[in-house]
């Protein structure tokens, strides 16, 4: 098969200045944190540093929370929600403004290739802050409270630590809602990629956010447990791993403290029989390889029925060997690079353990460049429900492919995980979706696509994927209370 050279298109790296150093925001401006500790962030391309940044103690994040009490006992609580709902969207609107800023530094320090940066996570983020802020005024008719229970009333302060996958959008899907429902925010974003949060608190500033209303503390594990851990947290937000949301889950245990936890999966997409299949391989690639499969709601069981089995894979190979792995600047790139050397380890182990286990591997002719961290797109067959691949999240661009004869066998293979966040359906038949649906065991079933994200949408899941939603209306709820104001 003929294939298309591309010359090299690369985003310009101008439109962003990276300071050499950051410090941390709290009270609405940038100050240097109390202890003398500081990490380095680097792009995962080039391994090269962008930034020293600040590693905020315990006395930092003391500092924020207070800052963000008083924001809340000051004009902030005072405010109508009319007035809360213009700074959303004067944010939503500088955002939308400085696009391309924040796309090209989500990708130096995510890794990410910059189409997705630009046409995914940097509108989408602006989107979610423009969708709630419709909503900081109509909170009493948004049916957040029993009828006849009084008005919805802010939580207080609300503590959130976001991953690095998507870190501007996590970021948007966790403070807009806690704005428009007039509470206030310490956030913490995740080491390996601080400097769009950062970027971020210069739009609060922008915008005149009052003092207090985001504080953003930057560090490693230590620094979130301080966040959680801390006595004046009304709630806890978090994305990231079940295991640190078990672990948080701990913390807070018979406290008033509330929390929203989105976790981890292992999505099945399901594909029949019946099911167009060039358009599957297409939702295929995009459920596994989006973002280099660093997605909690990656589909990263593929379940075919036997009779196609060999039809997709073989067109599944075949679309693979046209994704183009590499610089993530480059605009034609599909594939960038994995965040971190750690997961690039983690990624590397869980395919070796497959290999051991007995499952087939396959990746397409790809030269991966020298420096930084990459892994090519991979296909295991031959798959059972007992391996580990089938079981665990690899948070990679690996792609585990088991079989199934009828839809009952589909439901309970697909269901057959610890996890409940995703799935993805493909078939011609309106009533077998609707009831594949009803019978899958995940927060979000999408039908004949996958991956799609929506701010009007909520999202979550079960068992170990964590409890609570984001987005839409029912992405309000956790950030409402009928109780005095703290």
């Amino acid at each position: 098969m003929p294939l298309f050279e591309y010359a090299p298109a690369p985003e310009s790296r101008s439109v962003v200045d990276i300071h050499s150093s950051y410090g941390l925001y709290i009270g609405g401006e940038f100050v240097d944190s109390a202890g003398d500790t500081s990490f380095k962030t680097i792009s995962p391309a080039t391994e090269e540093v962008l930034a020293d940044v600040a590693e905020a103690t315990v006395g930092d994040v003391d500092h924020a929370v207070k800052a963000a009490r008083q924001a809340y006992r000051g004009p902030w609580g005072r405010m109508s929600g009319a007035d809360r709902g213009k700074y959303l969207f004067r944010i939503a609107r500088i955002l939308q403004e400085r696009a391309r800023e924040f796309a090209v530094l989500e990708t130096l320090d995510n890794g990410k290739p910059i189409k997705e940066s630009r046409d995914v996570d940097v509108p989408l983020a602006a989107a979610h802050f423009f969708y709630h802020a419709g909503w900081a005024d109509k909170l009493e008719y948004a049916g957040l409270v029993p009828a006849g229970a009084g008005l919805p009333r802010p939580i207080g302060v609300v503590g959130q630590v976001i991953p690095w996958n998507f870190p501007i959008l996590m970021l948007a899907w966790k403070i807009a809602p806690a704005l428009a429902c007039g509470n206030t925010v310490v956030l913490k974003p995740a080491e390996t990629t601080p400097l769009s949060a950062l970027l971020f608190a210069e739009v609060c500033q922008q915008a005149d956010l009052p003092p207090g209303v985001v504080n953003i503390v930057t560090g490693a594990g230590d620094t979130g447990r301080a966040l959680v851990e801390h006595p004046d947290v009304d709630k806890i937000a978090f994305t990231g791993s079940t295991e640190v949301g078990k672990a948080i889950a701990r913390t807070i245990a018979g406290t008033r403290v509330r929390a929203t936890l989105e976790l981890g999966g292992k999505a099945a997409n399901i594909v029949f029989d019946d099911a167009p299949v060039d358009q599957a391989v297409e939702g295929i690639v995009n459920g596994i390889f989006f973002n280099q499969g660093h997605v909690c709601c990656a589909g990263s069981r593929l379940l075919v029925q036997e009779s196609v089995h060999d039809e997709v894979i073989r067109k599944l190979k075949r679309r693979l060997t046209t994704v183009r792995v590499g610089d993530p600047m480059d605009k034609n790139t599909d594939l960038g690079a994995i965040n971190s050397a750690a997961q690039l380890d983690r990624i590397r182990e869980m395919s070796g353990i497959a290999e051991e286990e007995g499952a087939e591997r396959w990746s397409p002719p790809c030269e991966l460049p020298s420096r930084g961290f990459w892994f090519p797109p991979t296909v295991f067959t031959g798959v059972a429900q007992t391996h580990r691949i089938a079981q665990e999240e690899v948070f990679g661009p690996v792609l585990s492919v088991l079989t199934f004869r009828t839809p009952q066998e589909a439901v309970a293979k697909a269901n057959n995980t610890p996890y409940g966040l995703s799935a993805g359906v493909w078939t011609d038949k309106g009533s077998r979706i609707l009831w594949m649906a009803d019978q899958l065991r995940a927060g979000v079933v999408w039908a004949n696509t996958f991956n799609k994200f929506d701010p009007t949408s909520p999202f979550g899941g079960y068992k170990e994927s964590g409890y609570g939603r984001e987005g839409g209306r029912h992405g309000l709820e956790p950030y409402v209370t009928l109780g005095d104001v703290q």
